[in-house]
C-alpha cells in the first residue's frame, strides 16, 4: 500500500461525512467501456460519431439508428459491481459516506448496495413513454428491434440525459448540497470534462479533496492525487 493510499484510508477512517463523485472510470473495471479512453467508444468507428448519435436532435431525427446504437453499445446489463462499487456501498452502510454522485448510467452502484445515489445523467434501467408517461424497465428497450413503443403508441425513451438535454435540477441541487457539506470529497474515474456535471466540484469547501484517476486532472487543487485504477485503490481501504 502506497503512502497516498494510506493517507486516503486515514481520511476515510476519521470522517463521518464523505462524498464520492465518479465517472466512467469507476465502471471500466466492470467491463463497461468509457467514452474517452484509448479503447473507449469515441475511438471506435461508426457511421456517425457517438456524441452525435447520443444527442437529442439525432434521437428525434433518426430514432431507428439511435436505438440500434443504444442497444449495441449502451446496454451492458451483464456487468457486475467491482471493488470500488462494493467499498462505497460498505462505507454508506457504515454511515460515513453520505452520497454517491455519478455520471454513469449503468446502475452498478445500486446493484452493489448503495442507496443514496445521485445519477446526474439518468439510468438505462429506467425508461418512459414520451406520450403517456408510463414507466418501463430496461427490457422494454432491450428486447426486439426498431423503435420501442408503448401500448398507447408513444415512443419508449431511456431515462438518460442525451447531449443537448438539460440535467434534472433537483438532482443537481442535492449534489451541490452534498458536496458543500462534505468533509472528504473523493473524485474518481472521471476526466471532469463533461459540463455542467464537472462544474459541481467547485462547490466543495473542505480541505480533504482526493482524486483517484489514471490521468491527471489539472486545476482541481486536490490535496491527494492517486494515479491508479480506482477499484484497485478502494479495494485496499
Amino acid at each position: 500500500m502506497t503512502e497516498e493510499v494510506k493517507t486516503l484510508r486515514d481520511w476515510i477512517d476519521h470522517s463521518d461525512n464523505i462524498v464520492f463523485f465518479g465517472g466512467a472510470g469507476v465502471s471500466t473495471e466492470s467491463g463497461i467501456p468509457d467514452f474517452r479512453s484509448v479503447d473507449g467508444l469515441y475511438n471506435q468507428e461508426y457511421d456517425y460519431p457517438p456524441e452525435t448519435i447520443l444527442s437529442h436532435s439525432f434521437y428525434e431525427r433518426n430514432p431507428e439508428e439511435f436505438y440500434r446504437f443504444y442497444r449495441n453499445k449502451m446496454l451492458c446489463l451483464d456487468a457486475k459491481p467491482n471493488a470500488a462499487h462494493r467499498k462505497l456501498a460498505e462505507l454508506e452502510e457504515r454511515g460515513t459516506l453520505k452520497a454517491v454522485i455519478t455520471q454513469n448510467i449503468d446502475g452498478l452502484h445500486q446493484k452493489a448496495g448503495s442507496r443514496n445515489v445521485l445519477e446526474l445523467h439518468g439510468s438505462v434501467l429506467r425508461n418512459y413513454c414520451v406520450k403517456c408517461g408510463k414507466f418501463y424497465g430496461v427490457e422494454a428497450v432491450q428486447q426486439g428491434g426498431g423503435v420501442p413503443r408503448c401500448g398507447c403508441g408513444g415512443i419508449i425513451k431511456p431515462d438518460v440525459v442525451l447531449y443537448e438535454e438539460g440535467l434534472d435540477q433537483d438532482v443537481i441541487a442535492r449534489a451541490v448540497a452534498a458536496i458543500r457539506q462534505a468533509e472528504v470529497l473523493i473524485i474518481g474515474g472521471t476526466s471532469l470534462s463533461v459540463y455542467p456535471a464537472a462544474g459541481l466540484v467547485q462547490y466543495y469547501r473542505g480541505s480533504k479533496l482526493a482524486v483517484i484517476n489514471k490521468t491527471a486532472l489539472p486545476g482541481t487543487g486536490a490535496e491527494l492525487v492517486i494515479r491508479e485504477p480506482i477499484g484497485q485503490v478502494l479495494g485496499q481501504i
